[in-house]
């Protein structure tokens, strides 16, 4: 059975991480994803360690499976002539150049849209393509910073951490992808192509939702709590003898399980401790007596003693340990894939699992330029010499 957007070409002038995250997951999902890089180094992040031992970039592998590489000098006469040939001929176009940038190379919305009016054009930046920012340069912790992010993680009482991923890049990739899964959508309805605009510092605003309730609520700007949760109490880690194990008695019931499995009945009978208001004001007291019974024993047989209770809990795992979970292989969440120069390559798996039309891993990330000749001659029609000419001058 054919793949969900099977049919779709997708040309992806984008870089670095949120608009390649995005690309990867429309080319999962069968989509046909051009990949247009700079003759000389191509993506940057080819050039980011850790490297595997054949030379290739662990970051650049991560994100760009499923992917042609095409490699075009985009300020050459000749470069432009073979991407305006490509607009006409995709179905969505993706880039995140700086606002102003993509116009200057003669390639923005109103131009590409005249050439294919079918064309869905998506922009990710920092701030969108309109307003006082727009032409501001933006990176994932700069906008982790800006967007509230930062304000609200970290210990209480300490200084702003950024999370341990460009969560950032990484929810705006997730935000783009939607845009224009619903542009493709209303696609087949109007016959037009449209606009999708994708700023990061919008999704970090969307995502500050029930953060920023409570400001609009309260009028006071949430803090920093650690690891626990603004409105629920326990909910947090606890140290045990061997590490940190997560319990989220997220409601009274929980509470009163949690409390009896580890054997504090008087905290459990304790009225002072009946709702979760009166756990979440006086917590600092509560957490330390659970601290205090929690560390003797070790995570795994607190997290056998909680979940038999029916608490919810898990341990704070390593990505080494996350990569050993028999759930995480049952799910295809660690898959391989052969790579002319890695070997054996693993990438994390695909989280979109649907029943009749799933996706692929059907191509290993590409090296720079793999596909140039292919496309060159087959969509493009370009003959052995001209291909050759294109190379001579650099333009591919």
């Amino acid at each position: 059975m054919s793949m969900p957007l099977e049919g779709i070409r997708v040309l992806d002038l984008s870089r670095i991480l949120a608009g390649p995250f995005c690309t990867m997951m429309l080319g999962d999902m069968g989509a046909e994803v051009i990949k247009v890089e700079n003759p000389v180094g191509g993506d940057d992040t080819r050039g980011w360690p850790p490297f595997y031992e054949g030379g290739e970039s662990s970051y650049f592998q991560s994100v760009n499976r499923n992917k042609k590489s095409l490699t075009l000098d985009l300020k050459s006469e000749e470069g432009k002539s073979i991407l305006t040939t490509l607009v006409e001929k995709s179905d969505v176009l993706i880039q995140n150049f700086r606002p102003g940038a993509i116009e200057r190379l003669g390639f923005d919305w109103d131009t590409c849209h005249a050439l294919n009016p079918r064309l869905i054009y998506a922009s990710v930046s920092g701030y969108g393509q309109s307003g006082p920012s727009k032409e501001r340069p933006a990176y994932d912790i700069l906008l982790q910073g800006e967007g509230g992010l930062m304000s609200i993680t970290g210990a209480e009482g300490g200084g702003g951490f950024k999370t341990g991923i460009a969560i950032a890049d990484l929810t705006t990739a997730m935000f783009a992808t939607q845009g224009i899964l619903l542009a493709i959508i209303a696609r087949e309805k109007t016959g037009e192509g449209q606009y999708v605009d994708t700023a990061i510092q919008d999704g970090q605003a969307a995502l500050m939702s029930h953060a920023a309730g409570n400001f609009f609520a309260t009028g006071t700007p949430p803090g920093r709590l650690g690891n626990r949760h603004p409105s629920i109490a326990p909910y947090r880690d606890f140290p045990c003898s061997d590490g940190e194990l997560i319990v989220a008695a997220a409601n009274d019931s929980l509470w009163q399980r949690f409390a009896r499995a580890i054997g504090r009945t008087d905290l459990a009978d304790d009225p002072k401790w009946t709702t979760n208001a009166a756990r979440v004001s006086g917590r600092d007291e509560l957490e330390a007596e659970i601290e205090e019974t929690m560390r003797v024993k070790t995570r795994a047989e607190w997290a056998e003693i909680v979940s038999d209770a029916g608490v919810p809990c898990g341990p704070v795992r390593t990505i080494e340990e996350l990569c050993a979970d028999p759930q995480i292989h049952h799910r295809e969440m660690v898959v391989e894939m052969e790579h002319a120069r890695t070997g054996v390559l693993k990438v994390m798996g695909n989280p979109m699992k649907l029943s009749d039309t799933p996706g692929e891993l059907r191509l290993p990330p590409p090296l720079l330029g793999e596909h140039t000749e292919e496309i060159l001659s087959g969509l493009l029609a370009k003959s052995d010499g001209e291909i050759a000419a294109l190379k001579e001058k650099g333009v591919a």
